[in-house]
């Protein structure tokens, strides 16, 4: 039997309608893909975890078809989840981490003092910026085209390619491999720096975007278009 506190999004108003329910409800939201077989495997975890936290609301969001749920949190990739109490974000996890999700719905299972729990992670992530160190424009550049260079195919995507965490980074790789394909892979997730310097540096605002011979072909669109043409490879055989 399905948790009572386990619920599926339908719409942006019914998202609103849960999550208003009790401004001080602890919430935990799950941005999912049926594509994606990390998903599946979180998916049952978040089954697991509103079974054994009644009092806390479970909300299951497939993130292509809710568009407008998915860009108000930033959601780049899945699986990610969202802890909130109210309209407050507690928590941000990335990727199929079940003991991080876990940990995390443990933690806020009890009512906390919210300057505990909005402060501390705002404090981590300054400390963790002050603490990197400085890339110059040049310097960063430099990077991306020795990354671009390292294998004559390059795939700069989200995820990696047993675990793509896009639909379109999926798509691509499945078309690569296809086509037997030999190719080197970025995860752009890993790398915020690359990740908004690349949209610079080859012109072009997504991902995943394919490498060949240190140059830019293009994205899931484009390089579909050139496998049909025959530019693909033709492109490969230089």
């Amino acid at each position: 039997m399905s948790s009572t506190n386990l619920h599926d999004v339908s719409n942006p108003s019914h998202f609103q309608k849960l999550l208003s329910e009790d401004l001080e409800r602890v919430s935990v939201l799950n941005f999912w893909a049926e594509w994606a077989e990390p998903c599946k495997q979180m998916n049952a975890v978040n089954a697991e975890l509103a079974k054994k936290y009644p009092k806390i609301l479970f909300l299951q969001i497939e993130a292509e078809t809710q568009e407008d749920i998915s860009e108000s949190f930033d959601i780049q990739a899945v699986p990610t989840f969202i802890v909130l109490r109210g309209h407050t974000l507690l928590k941000r996890i990335s990727g199929a981490d079940a003991p991080a999700l876990t940990s995390a719905v443990a933690q806020f299972a009890s009512p906390q003092p919210q300057s505990q729990t909005t402060q501390t992670p705002s404090k981590l992530s300054l400390e963790t910026v002050l603490n990197q160190p400085e890339e110059t424009e040049e310097q960063l550049n430099e990077r991306m085209r020795k990354i671009m260079n390292q294998s004559k195919v390059v795939l700069f995507m989200k995820g990696d390619p047993t675990t793509p965490r896009c639909g379109f980074s999926n798509k691509l790789t499945a078309l690569l491999r296809d086509r037997g394909v030999e190719f080197t892979h970025f995860d752009i997730l890993g790398d915020e720096k690359v990740r908004q310097g690349l949209k610079v540096l080859n012109n072009w605002p997504t991902f995943p975007q394919l490498i060949i011979n240190g140059e830019f072909v293009g994205g899931l669109d484009i390089v579909k278009e050139m496998a049909e043409n025959g530019e693909l490879d033709e492109a490969l055989a230089q």
